[in-house]
């Protein structure tokens, strides 16, 4: 199965370290963030799963469920998680999907045989409340995922969510907005009264209107 975006994605019932997730009833009406691993005990990911257990915070601020998956059992994952906490400074404090029958790995097309078909592929998935699928980014096995461009994002998709703009290149949380082309300029002007600056017709800048 090939997921692409705006697909509702598959639910499914699958055992973790905090027991089985149904996940459609475990995310309820959050964002979610599902990041996958090919294997536990592997150092890239040791990292990964000690930072987004750092960023947890960030992420409940944002309404923002994390759920990491990986193609070992119950058991394994409870003592990687011990390294983890050793090695990171840190507490693991959200699940850890047991994927040792590979079924959500097939679900959501986390298997990419021309890389390695025994091992998923390392995917980031952003599902909104509505479990539609928002943002797919997939690394190789030798680069570490950068979290804070993943807060980013979502901070993009919640703000342009609710008005109608959009969010330029390496824009940041607080920075000045795209105004969307649906839009007029002189609709733009009385939707966005901190302003409008038209750099083309096509191009409009306001500042984020929600700060």
């Amino acid at each position: 199965m090939s997921l692409q975006l705006g697909d509702k994605v598959p639910d499914f019932k699958q055992a973790s370290n905090e027991g089985e997730i149904s996940f459609y009833d475990w995310a309820g009406d959050s964002w979610v963030v599902l990041f996958s691993h090919p294997a536990d005990y592997t150092p890239v990911c040791t990292t990964e799963l000690g930072e987004v257990a750092k960023l947890k915070s960030e992420f409940d601020k944002r309404n923002v469920k994390v759920i990491a998956l990986s193609v070992d059992g119950v058991e394994s994952h409870k003592g990687w998680i011990g390294d983890i906490e050793e090695t990171q400074s840190t507490s693991m404090n959200y699940p850890i999907l047991a994927d040792e029958d590979k079924k959500v790995s097939n679900l959501y097309g986390m298997i990419h045989p021309q890389a390695n078909a025994s091992l998923t592929v390392r995917t980031v998935f952003v599902i909104d409340p509505q479990k539609k699928l928002r943002l797919t980014i997939t690394y190789p096995p030798s680069t570490g995922r950068n979290f804070n461009e993943i807060l980013r994002v979502i901070d993009s998709l919640q703000l342009t969510d609710n008005h109608q703009v959009a969010t330029p290149v390496n824009w940041q949380d607080g920075d000045d907005c795209v105004v969307v082309p649906s839009i007029s300029t002189e609709e733009a002007q009385k939707k966005f009264p901190k302003g409008v600056k038209e750099v083309k017709p096509y191009l409009r800048m306001t500042p984020q209107p929600n700060k």
